[in-house]
Formats: structure tokens, sequence, C-alpha cells
């Protein structure tokens, strides 16, 4: 099944998961499972609440409602950067459920490569050094999607964009996973798609910006308020209206560390 598939959100919210593995590389606990109804089976990712890390900025057991808000946001722009997620019961309690999403092999769409790998095409973002002492430059693929994916997160004030969290599916589509650390009231912004800061916004980026403030007054915001504070809801809009009246990508602030590390 994939994300665009029709009954996705049903099987997620209603089927029988079964737990067939952990993701040791994420740091709360991430759960592969499989899941089924009616004879339809799916992959998932399954987050307990009660696997979440306590964070010193985010409120404990908060980041799973994050992933279905930022689903919620996605959804309501018209933008599809995030796979379906639901919050559900599961079999070590209420936890986020996403249908996993199928990944191209080997055509990553953020990389580190040495400086004169850089492809055509690609936006350099960060120039440092590897562990062996070679400079090296932080890049990520000029993709439309991606475009998209920057103007999103700047609204999600997505706290951690790393390069594993950008999936490039077999389908050619590409989505976003990862957004339990998203929605706060302060500016968070940390992300590797930094290629395209000050310039102009695409035009379905605008449109489907335009389309998710029409939505925030006309019911998102109250569903959104099933996951967040008034005041996060709130400060989502504020951060919707100033991307809009700029009209342009957001440069990183000095305040916080514009790229999370690890990277990826």
């Amino acid at each position: 099944m994939r994300p665009g598939d029709d009954g996705a959100l049903d099987l997620l919210e209603h089927g029988r998961i079964e737990v067939e593995g952990r993701l040791v590389d994420a740091s709360n606990a991430t759960l592969f499972c499989a899941i089924s109804l009616d004879g339809v089976s799916a992959q998932c990712v399954y987050k307990p609440v009660r696997g979440e890390r306590p964070l010193w900025d985010f409120p404990d057991g908060t980041l799973a409602g994050r992933e279905v808000a930022t689903y919620l946001v996605s959804q309501a722009s018209g933008l599809h950067l995030v796979p379906p997620t639901v919050l559900r019961p599961g079999p070590f309690g209420s936890g986020m459920v996403q249908l996993w999403v199928e990944t191209r092999e080997d055509d990553d769409l953020v990389d580190i490569v040495a400086e004169d790998e850089v492809r055509a095409g690609w936006r350099p973002v960060l120039r440092a050094h590897d562990r062996y002492g070679e400079p090296a430059v932080l890049v990520h693929a000029d993709h439309p999607r991606m475009r998209l994916m920057a103007a999103f997160d700047a609204v999600v004030n997505n706290a951690d964009r790393k390069g594993g969290h950008v999936l490039h599916a077999t389908d050619g589509a590409v989505y976003g996973v990862d957004h339990g650390i998203c929605l706060h009231v302060e500016d968070k912004l940390r992300t590797v798609l930094w290629g395209w800061l000050g310039e102009p916004l695409p035009e379905e980026a605008v449109a489907a910006l335009r389309r998710l403030r029409e939505c925030l007054d006309t019911g998102l915001g109250e569903r959104l308020h099933e996951h967040l504070t008034r005041a996060e809801v709130r400060a989502l809009t504020v951060r919707l209206e100033k991307l809009l009246a700029a009209g342009a990508y957001p440069e990183p602030s000095d305040d916080w560390p514009a790229i999370p590390w690890p990277a990826f």
C-alpha cells in the first residue's frame, strides 16, 4: 500500500498491529510493524508515547501528537508530504502509527560528498571536513518536491529535518518523516534543506500556504487543538502569515543551530 491509496487511514486506525522489529537508530522507541484489516495488509511504524525520550524544550508525551498534527497540516495544504499518520492504541499503549514508505536504493536526496563530487542540479548547504580531515560538502538535490518540503518545514517549525528524514519513494514521490519535534511556539527551525534560502517561494508553495491559511479558519485549527496547545496553533498561523508576506525562503537564525546534528 502506498501513502495515497484509498483506505490507508482506515487501515492505520483500525488494523491489527504486529510488532516485527525495532529501528535501533531512532532516539525514541520506534517499532517496525505489520498491520492488517479485512484482508488488506501493509507495513507501518509505531512509536508508543511511553517510549518517548523526555526533551527539555518539548512537553513530555506530546511527540506522537505533533507527528499527527504535522500530517494534518500537510494534508490541509494539499502538499501531501507526510505519509498517513494517526494516533491510536497499540501493543504498548497509545502511540503514533504511520504508513511505511518503500524507498529507492542508492538514490538519496541528501548527501555528503567531496568538493569535486558535487553534481549539477544539487545545492551545497555546508562545507566542512570529514573524519579523515578531507574537505566535504553537505548537499541536497534541487528537487521540486524538496522545494515544497523546505517551505513546509518553515511553517511547521521543524526542529529536526535530518537527511535521513527525507524519503525518495519507489514511485518517485518524496516524503518527510519524524516530525515529533515540530510546531513549537518558539522559532526552532533546524534543517539540512537550506539550499534555497532567500529565493522566492515557488507558486505551488504559495498556493498551498494560502490554502492552509484558509483551512486554519475553517476547522483545521480545532482539529489541531486535539494535539497542540492554542498558543502553538496561533504560532503556526503567525509563521504562515510571515512566510506568505515575505514570499521567500527564510534564512537561518543566529539564535540556535541551523542544522541538526547529526545531519543524518
